[in-house]
């Protein structure tokens, strides 16, 4: 007797998974997940991919322009310029001239020197509000990125269990085919054979 073939076809159920956050759809053509829109891996995933050009940017380029620096610096050369000119006058200046022992020159070469350390102080300042705006742009792209993998992780775990879920809902099918019979295809070339003979013996007596 031959073997009979056999085929097995396995349709994957559709199935919707859902959370707050991601959805998916299986079907036996494959999985579609995406994050809900308006949810908060949805937000993060929309702004790090239209901002982490200018993001790595301000990071490796660290400047003043933004809202933040200009009020802090703007605060704090207001606040140096008028501690400086009342310890100079209050501390300096008012007392030498009330003894007569400030002159113009004097005052003047005051002035100076308070207009130079305001200077040196602001660009010290300076210098440690681009550090600590660079160091602001560091700690903004690693708390980003670590929620924009973690989205990452929802997608990839809704995936998942979209696919378990269509698997378990499938349907199977098994196709079974008549196979080559190679026995009985030599027992009836076997009879062929002897009729043949038969009918040459039969023609042949008659001839």
């Amino acid at each position: 007797m031959g073997k009979s073939s056999q085929t097995t076809s396995k349709v994957y159920g559709n199935t919707t998974t859902s959370n707050p956050y991601a959805n998916a759809t299986t079907n036996n053509s494959g999985t579609t997940t995406s994050f809900v829109q308006g949810s908060a891996f949805d937000t993060i995933y929309n702004f790090v991919n239209k901002n982490m050009d200018s993001m790595l940017n301000n990071y490796l380029n660290p400047n003043l322009n933004s809202t933040t620096n200009q009020a802090k610096l703007n605060s704090f050369a207001s606040t140096l310029a008028n501690e400086t000119q009342k310890n100079l006058e209050n501390n300096i200046i008012n007392p030498l001239s009330n003894r007569n022992m400030v002159r113009s020159s004097q005052a003047t070469d005051m002035y100076k020197n308070l207009s130079d350390s305001a200077t040196n102080s602001i660009s010290s300042y300076v210098n440690e509000l681009l550090s600590e705006s660079q160091n602001n742009s560091a700690s903004m792209l690693n708390n980003l990125l670590n929620a924009y993998l973690q989205g990452y992780g929802v997608i990839s775990d809704m995936q998942d269990q979209s696919l378990q879920t269509s698997a378990g809902n499938a349907t199977t099918t098994t196709n079974y085919g008549s196979g080559t019979n190679i026995s009985n295809n030599l027992a009836s070339s076997g009879q062929l054979v002897n009729i043949l003979g038969n009918l040459v013996s039969l023609f042949g007596s008659k001839l």
